[in-house]
């Protein structure tokens, strides 16, 4: 029997792609040409969603990376899912149901302003007695369940979700000395893009057909983005300080669900509701270039690119979306779409790989490559997880790197591993186990840096 792969180009529509193209039954290495499409195991059974506008028609917005429906407000059973609604939506879904509009915002500061963050009927005081009866019958307050809370030694809380499917999600608290506590969200439950360096994206999961492929499982909702950040702030707001930052860091790469992305971000910015700053609510992303245009024209968010190599061939070999768009794409897109955003800068982060990408050539080319960009880098120190073949560059050539980016003009800083003792550092999230998705086959210069005999 041939075993096939499938591939998903969103939520509910499915595509055959070529078999798997292993060496060997046992053998973990394996080479994707550059026209080898991104491997998502169907595992569960697609989710459906509903949203004011999807109540009178259906429609669907497909790309080639499979943006979510652009529909995002979950039903269970005739209750609509509060969270997964702007405060437009909101307010025409109240009105539908014989109440004014006032009575919308009063409800919307409840959900999620004046520290109250209700999550259910009890906690909405000051509301009319008839508006709460109909909200009880038709309204639900909560998308996640609380599982646990895991404290690392720096302080760090990776707070870990169930999902009404019984998926699983994390998302990290970041305390900062200096009142900027930041919450790292996640977008998807795993992740498609199968970064090397990446422990979210080297998860394999077991399929129905028997192959281990690398993990998508599915898209967030916004509701289920959204609570995260409502989550963090009920659970932790007295213990670690106003939380004043999100970063979209968490698992998942945010701009394959950018339909559901850009409407959580536009909730969480809402100056009547969560009331983040725009400037502070930051939107990663591997490379899609597509979405990254759309997001610079639809969103008022900070923008961040995984950039992590100086050339396309050790980023096709890291980060495989390099292989549909190359960093001369990806570059000259940002230098573009950035000429009509003023004051605005791009971050570029990048995962320091010792032996790989922290050579003094590759500080050189990294400079050449920002040029003309408006932007800030974020030098970051890979966290070692299971299977990985990677080693942390040392601190010590961390600084020197910097100051090499620095004395050229550049604005650069170093971000060291937080929660790493809890697996809650960057690129480490994701369910402990030793099934690991197939490694990329290491370029021949780079063997000896990984220890590599292949």
């Amino acid at each position: 029997m041939r075993r096939m792969a499938i591939g998903a180009v969103s939520n509910s529509t499915l595509l055959l792609s070529t078999p798997l193209p292993f060496s060997k039954p046992n053998h973990t290495i394996f080479s994707l040409t550059k026209t080898s499409s991104f491997l998502i195991p169907v595992l569960t059974p697609p989710r459906r969603f509903l949203s004011v506008s999807s109540l009178t028609h259906d429609h669907h917005n497909l790309s080639d990376f499979g943006d979510a429906d652009s529909v995002a407000i979950s039903s269970r059973g005739s209750k609509m899912l509060l969270k997964g609604m702007t405060y437009p939506e909101l307010q025409k879904w109240v009105q539908s149901h014989g109440y004014r509009p006032g009575q919308a915002m009063m409800l919307w500061k409840r959900v999620y302003g004046n520290n109250i963050w209700a999550h259910h009927i009890d906690e909405l005081e000051g509301l009319n007695k008839d508006f709460k009866k109909m909200l009880n019958e038709n309204a639900e307050f909560k998308a996640l369940s609380l599982k646990e809370i895991r404290t690392a030694s720096d302080g760090t809380r990776k707070i870990l979700f169930t999902l009404d499917d019984g998926l699983v999600i994390e998302t990290v608290v970041i305390p900062c000395d200096r009142g900027r506590t930041t919450v790292c969200v996640s977008s998807q439950v795993g992740c498609a893009m199968n970064c090397q360096f990446c422990y979210t994206g080297r998860q394999a999961l077991f399929s129905p057909i028997d192959i281990n492929l690398m993990g998508l499982r599915r898209h967030l909702t916004a509701a289920e983005i959204v609570e995260q950040a409502v989550f963090a702030r009920r659970l932790l707001t007295d213990e670690v300080g106003s939380i004043t930052n999100v970063v979209f860091m968490g698992m998942g790469e945010p701009l394959h669900n950018i339909d559901n992305v850009i409407k959580a971000a536009d909730i969480m910015v809402d100056e009547q509701g969560l009331q983040f700053s725009p400037r502070k609510v930051t939107i990663s992303t591997s490379g899609l270039v597509p979405q990254i245009k759309r997001f610079l024209h639809e969103s008022k968010c900070a923008l961040a690119v995984s950039l992590n190599a100086t050339t396309d061939e050790v980023r096709n070999w890291i980060m495989p979306i390099n292989r549909k768009y190359k960093l001369d794409l990806l570059l000259q897109t940002l230098r573009e779409e950035l000429c009509f955003r003023n004051n605005y800068r791009v971050l570029f982060e990048y995962v320091m790989l010792e032996g790989i990408n922290d050579s003094d050539g590759d500080a050189e080319k990294l400079i050449e490559l920002v040029k003309g960009i408006p932007c800030k880098i974020n030098l970051i120190s890979f966290n070692p997880h299971s299977g990985s073949l990677f080693r942390p560059t040392k601190e010590e050539r961390m600084i020197e790197f910097r100051n090499m980016l620095a004395a050229a003009g550049v604005i650069v800083f170093l971000r060291l591993s937080r929660g790493d003792d809890q697996m809650a550092a960057c690129g480490q999230l994701g369910k402990p186990g030793t099934i690991q998705a197939p490694l990329l086959r290491v370029p021949h210069q780079f063997q000896m840096a990984v220890g590599s005999s292949t």
